[in-house]
C-alpha cells in the first residue's frame, strides 16, 4: 500500500463533469457515473467530487445525484458544494459519503466546522482553501462562490478553521488549475508548516513525478483533475489512473 493517497478531483456542473483552467474555461468531460466506474476498475485510493455551482447559486447539494455516485463508488468519497448546515452534512453522510468538504460556509461561519467536528468527527471534515497570486505575486485566498480573490491572510484563516475542528485541508493553487505545470511547491510548504493536519495538494499536476515533489514539499496526499481526465495537447477526454507499480516508484 502507498504511504500517500493519490486522489482524482472531479468537478460537477449541471449534473455532468467538467474540467476548468484557472477556474474558468469549462470543458465537458462526461457523465459522473461512467467516470466512477472507470476509477473503480483502476482501484483508486480515494475520490473527491466538487459541485462548483452549488454555493455560488445558493442552493443545496444534489442529494439524488450524490447518492447515485456514492452507490457506484467503491473507494472513499469526499463531497463538497452547497453544504451550509449540520443537517445537510448529516444527510450526505447518511447516503454513503465519507467526508464533507466546505469552503463558503466555513469562511462565513467557522462555528459550523466546530459543530460538524463535534457531531461527526474531525476526520470526516475537510476545509477547501483556494489560493491565487495577485499582480505582485502575493498569495491571496480566493472565494470560489464569490469569484474573486479576497484580501485575507489565507494562512491565518486556514489555521482558524483547523483549530475549529477541520481534520484535513484541500489546498488548491488557482493559478495552476488545469495548466499541467506542476504544483505550487512554495504554497504547499507554507501550508504544511502552518497546520498539523493532513494536507491534500491540488492544482497543476502534469505527471507522477509532480506527486513526489508535492509530497516532499509537505503534502500528505495529492489530488489532480486534468491529469486523470484529459490527455495530450488537444486535451482529449480520456479517464485514466496510473498503475500501482508506477506510483510506487515515486511514492514509497
Amino acid at each position: 500500500m502507498l504511504k500517500h493517497r493519490v486522489i482524482p478531483a472531479l468537478l460537477l456542473r449541471e449534473g455532468g463533469l467538467v474540467k476548468t483552467r484557472k477556474f474558468g474555461k469549462h470543458k465537458y468531460i462526461g457523465d459522473p457515473l461512467n467516470a466512477i466506474r472507470i476509477f473503480n476498475e483502476k482501484e483508486v485510493d480515494e475520490l473527491v467530487l466538487l459541485d462548483i455551482d452549488a454555493s455560488r447559486q445558493g442552493r443545496e447539494p444534489d442529494y439524488e445525484l450524490i447518492e447515485s455516485v456514492a452507490a457506484e463508488c467503491f473507494m472513499p468519497l469526499g463531497y463538497g458544494g452547497g453544504i451550509s448546515t449540520v443537517e445537510q452534512a448529516r444527510r450526505i453522510f447518511s447516503i454513503g459519503v465519507e467526508k464533507v468538504i466546505l469552503q463558503t460556509s466555513a469562511l462565513e461561519n467557522s462555528g459550523l466546522i466546530r459543530e460538524l467536528a463535534e457531531r461527526f468527527g474531525s476526520q470526516s471534515i475537510v476545509v477547501s482553501i483556494d489560493v491565487k497570486r495577485d499582480w505582485f505575486g502575493r498569495y491571496r485566498m480566493r472565494s470560489s462562490a464569490k469569484g474573486y480573490a479576497k484580501s485575507l491572510n489565507w494562512i491565518a484563516v486556514m489555521q482558524k478553521l483547523v483549530a475549529a475542528g477541520a481534520g484535513e485541508v484541500l489546498l488548491n493553487a488557482v493559478d495552476r488549475d488545469g495548466m499541467r505545470m506542476g504544483y505550487d511547491l512554495r504554497l504547499i510548504q507554507l501550508a504544511a508548516e502552518a497546520v498539523d493536519v493532513p494536507l491534500i495538494a491540488l492544482g497543476g499536476a502534469s505527471g507522477i513525478s509532480d506527486f513526489a515533489l508535492a509530497i516532499n514539499a509537505g503534502a500528505s496526499a495529492v489530488a489532480a483533475g486534468s491529469f486523470f481526465v484529459l490527455q495530450g495537447s488537444h486535451r482529449a477526454v480520456l479517464i485514466t489512473y496510473p498503475e500501482y507499480a508506477d506510483l510506487e516508484k515515486f511514492l514509497r
